[in-house]
């Protein structure tokens, strides 16, 4: 019990007092600093295993158990909750890579220009409107779903055919639809477009008709996901409910609407959930078609900061931008799962 104690004391100071030498030689106060971060691992690895041999040697059986959580634990601390921490500590720093200074803290600096930033801003009220496109996807893949139900002919040839898109990387999707079949001057679907009358088929010089246009590749991207979520739904509900309400006279719709849609709002409810979290992410789409144009038009909040980092070197402002949209992110989910669980929770 002694030795695991003590060992964990000593991981304990050990990481302490490196963490400590680096961040004060990243702040300039001390130069003897090491030269990236890689003994703040090494010492974070040490006393992670001596964390765990304290639980073993001093809890006994009770931590043998804790060994199952511990390893995910640690892994998450080190993997997400650290560089996330160390994250904030960037976006208050005036850092470009372009620059000879280095990296160097200017307070709040980047929050105000955030704040007077209009292609943030554009950017958030693109993402509203992206998001709120979710509700459209969700009501085709509502009505595939019920569609590959049906007892039709070659149904599961048709559940792996609407799958096919969903199997592909949205980058290959940007490239295939949005740079070929949707190109100006020879792509199959704009020439389709000119023989029904349309004289200049850009689909992606108007804003709102490139934001259309984006929205329709994300859309037959995810929309099988949704599909596939709402279709293993439907094949959960009793048989019994439909085939009494047959029998009482009701039609299709009445069945669908007073029976079926109420049954499949759990499920429905977790996949639009599901979806817009990826919705947030939305960025491959954007960067690989229309780097964000025209004039911002289809911008994201996520391909917004790959252009600062890439374009602009600019790494102390996109990170501010990245951990403010963190935050938007954390409070839309909340309240969102929030509502949902009221508007789920039954009556007493």
């Amino acid at each position: 019990m002694a030795i695991g104690q003590g060992l964990f004391v000593l991981a304990s100071l050990g990481l302490a007092g490196i963490f400590l030498l680096q961040v004060l030689d990243a702040a300039g106060t001390v130069a003897i600093g090491f030269a990236d971060w890689r003994p703040v691992l090494y010492a974070y690895l040490f006393w992670s295993v001596a964390l765990c041999a304290r639980q073993v040697l001093v809890r006994g059986e009770e931590g043998q158990k804790a060994l199952f959580v511990l390893p995910a634990v640690l892994f998450t601390v080190a993997m997400a909750i650290f560089p996330t921490v160390f994250g904030f500590y960037i976006a208050f720093t005036d850092w470009n890579l372009s620059s000879s200074t280095g990296m160097k803290f200017n307070g709040l600096d980047n929050l105000r220009s955030l704040v007077n930033d209009p292609f943030f801003w554009n950017a958030l009220g693109n993402m509203a409107f992206y998001v709120a496109m979710v509700l459209v996807q969700y009501a085709i893949a509502f009505g595939l779903a019920l569609l590959l139900n049906a007892e039709i002919r070659a149904r599961k040839f048709f559940r792996v055919a609407f799958l096919l898109p969903f199997m592909l990387s949205p980058v290959a999707v940007s490239w295939m639809i949005g740079k070929s079949l949707m190109e100006v001057r020879f792509g199959p679907l704009a020439s389709l477009m000119k023989t029904l009358g349309w004289d200049s088929p850009a689909f992606f010089a108007s804003p709102w008709i490139a934001r259309l246009s984006i929205m329709a590749m994300d859309a037959w991207v995810w929309i099988p996901f949704v599909m596939i979520l709402l279709l293993a739904g439907l094949q959960a509900l009793p048989h019994e409910i439909k085939e009494a309400a047959k029998v009482d006279g009701a039609t299709g719709w009445q069945s669908f609407w007073e029976i079926t849609f109420p049954l499949m709002l759990p499920v429905s409810i977790t996949a639009i959930v599901l979806r817009i979290i990826f919705q947030l992410k939305l960025a491959d789409i954007v960067i690989n078609v229309t780097s964000g144009g025209p004039g911002g038009a289809t911008d994201t909040i996520s391909s917004f900061i790959f252009r600062e980092y890439r374009d602009r070197s600019n790494v102390g402002y996109g990170t501010m931008v990245a951990e403010v949209y963190l935050i938007v992110i954390i409070i839309f989910i909340t309240l969102l799962l929030n509502l949902t669980a009221r508007f789920m929770r039954k009556p007493d």
